[in-house]
């Protein structure tokens, strides 16, 4: 009986080959430089908490909970969000923080969806927010935030909707989840789904129109100033009533980016919920931000073609000609690095030049040094561009500044 097993992955997990995962490092290194150039501090939480931390906190979701018992019988369950935990973490550590303190995270969560196109159970989360400041500048600085967000990375144009939960706190909590869904399934079925969550018709075309007749709150019009005091076009930001955000501890401000030449949906959400640390652990305290949806954003970046083309994180290729030149080729490896410059070295010295070259086209390498007898006789190297598959000699030094300035 053979022992051997299918390789696969777990339903609704991924593994990415090395194109895609460049794109994603191309993406969570944007979303940090932008975040650290807002003043955000970067931080990390475990990918285990207290099952207790996120029960009764999340809402309807909480079916979604990856939850066990650890081996010392603790019921845990793995990081949901990003922002229930980091309550944790500025209650916790509050006395070491600043305040207001401003911070940004990018790490994966996990939810026991189905699995279909665009929902995974592991997935990244870019969380950005804003602590111990109460006052609707600190909503208006995270969503100015979010729509920068978007800008640097090229977008044409993404659009926020804001609203103010307080403009809905006489609605139940099951209509505020219905009505959250209402772009995607329409009045009348709204109307249907409020029946379901048992609200009597009657009072679901109530509530339906108390929505569709509400306007402006203090907070969002003073979002809306700042923003445009920022400098963002009014196309950029719109008053949306609808917005109600299905999360149980949403209150204030709340919002929603999206891309209009990016059909798929919401790329990012955020909402203040300063009542998260008084529910949690009995805090007066403030929070307000968002999470960005990672798939989503790189998804409409990649179709939009707003990826930078690098087809190989090596940009140069060291080839070996020989067993007896193999220390040439490593010196020049070594010296180039030294030099911050990315160079692979092919490892196997007893493979012919031909097949290094095969190499370096099959994993899209745009230069190649050759250093063969008479190169490293004449302390010099051959540099093959694989494009035009044209040859010059050239030395070290001058090797350097080609090669910055082509990079």
């Amino acid at each position: 009986m053979s022992n051997q097993i299918k390789p696969q992955t777990l339903k609704g997990f991924r593994d990415f080959l090395p194109g895609e995962t460049r794109k994603r490092q191309w993406l969570k290194e944007k979303l940090a430089k932008i975040c650290k150039n807002w003043g955000f501090e970067p931080i990390e939480t475990p990918t285990l908490e207290y099952l207790e931390l996120f029960s009764g906190q999340i809402g309807d979701d909480e079916k979604l909970f990856f939850k066990f018992k650890d081996q010392g019988g603790r019921e845990v369950a793995l990081r949901y969000d990003q922002t229930v935990p980091t309550v944790r973490y500025v209650t916790q550590y509050q006395n070491q923080l600043s305040k207001p303190f401003k911070r940004y995270q990018i790490q994966p969560a996990f939810r026991s969806e189905k699995p279909q196109k665009g929902r995974y159970r592991e997935f990244i989360q870019c969380d950005a927010d804003i602590y111990g400041d109460p006052s609707p500048y600190a909503d208006a600085e995270t969503i100015a935030l979010s729509l920068d967000i978007y800008k640097q990375l090229g977008f044409k144009q993404a659009k926020v909707l804001v609203n103010d939960r307080t403009l809905l706190k006489s609605l139940p909590y099951e209509a505020i989840v219905s009505i959250d869904k209402i772009k995607k399934i329409g009045e009348d079925s709204l109307l249907s789904e409020m029946e379901k969550r048992g609200i009597e018709l009657i009072k679901a075309k109530e509530y339906l129109q108390l929505v569709k007749s509400l306007k402006p709150s203090e907070a969002v019009k003073v979002i809306f100033s700042y923003l445009k005091n920022y400098g963002f076009d009014e196309n950029w930001f719109e008053f949306d009533p609808t917005i109600a955000r299905s999360f149980s501890y949403s209150q204030g401000p709340i919002w929603e980016v999206f891309i209009p030449d990016y059909s798929a949906g919401s790329v990012l959400g955020g909402e203040r919920y300063d009542g998260l640390f008084k529910n949690l652990f009995g805090l007066n305290y403030s929070g307000t931000g968002f999470g960005l949806g990672f798939d989503r954003t790189l998804e409409a970046a990649d179709q939009l073609g707003l990826i930078p083309l690098k087809i190989s994180v090596s940009r140069l290729l060291i080839s070996v000609f020989s067993p007896e030149l193999l220390e040439n080729s490593l010196a020049v490896a070594r010296f180039l690095r030294d030099q911050d410059i990315s160079v692979e070295i092919y490892s196997d010295p007893e493979i012919k030049l031909d097949k290094q070259l095969k190499y370096a086209d099959k994993k899209g390498i745009p230069f190649v040094i050759i250093i063969g007898p008479d190169e490293a006789k004449k302390k010099i190297i051959k540099l093959k561009i694989m494009a035009t598959r044209e040859q010059t000699m050239i030395d070290l030094p001058s090797l350097v500044k080609k090669l910055r300035a082509k990079f």
